[in-house]
């Protein structure tokens, strides 16, 4: 896609503008690092762009912050205060699901709470809630057999209006792949614990 002229037009009977508006599925997987960095990347943009951001962190604790929460929290208060970009929603497993009644980090079934998210995140889908999602670690769930990956995509390829959806994580199911517009392999070449160094902040969080 040089200069971003597509290689092909489909015949599908859609105009120019109205197929570069079209909602994005994407998928960030591979075994590198940098799958959730972009995703929350894309979700600056997306903020700059005055869309409503909702950040869904599978896996991580409800404890475990990292830099781009405190990022994008921050840019969400500047939108309340001033009105500039969109406002944004941060939302971890465990306690950050405050959905739940009963959301006590340490004695969860951490399979239950997945499912729960889930059924949050269809339920947001179904009311167009926001217009960008990032499901952050979202593989895993599926990969582990916690929920339906058939259901979860018939949902998202249904989900309507212009609402984008970024799935970060390894092993993503091939049927997720197919079903994707986006996909990126994160492959490792290198990577400092190879040489015995532990993660530091600035870098890892």
């Amino acid at each position: 896609m040089p200069q971003g002229v597509p290689d092909s037009v489909p015949d599908d009977g859609l105009t120019t503008r109205q197929r570069r508006n079209l909602p994005v599925l994407a998928v960030h997987t591979g075994d590198g690092k940098g799958k959730s960095t972009a995703a929350f990347g894309m979700a600056m943009r997306a903020w700059n762009a005055g869309m409503r951001v909702a950040v869904f962190q599978f896996v991580k604790s409800a404890k475990w912050r990292v830099g781009e929460e405190t990022a994008l929290t921050a840019l969400g208060d500047l939108h309340e205060q001033t009105g500039a970009g969109g406002p944004v929603e941060w939302h971890k497993m465990g306690q950050g699901w405050s959905w739940l009644r009963a959301n006590a980090d340490h004695d969860e079934d951490h399979a239950a709470a997945a499912r729960a998210g889930w059924a949050e995140i269809a339920r947001r889908l179904a009311y167009e809630e926001h217009d960008f999602y990032v499901l952050d670690e979202f593989t895993y769930p599926l990969d582990w057999g916690w929920m339906d990956t058939d259901e979860v995509v018939s949902v998202l390829s249904a989900r309507p209006g212009r609402q984008h959806v970024v799935i970060t994580g390894r092993r993503a199911p091939a049927a997720l792949i197919e079903a994707a517009d986006l996909v990126t392999e994160m492959r490792k070449i290198a990577h400092p614990m190879d040489a015995g160094r532990k993660g530091q902040k600035g870098i890892e969080w």
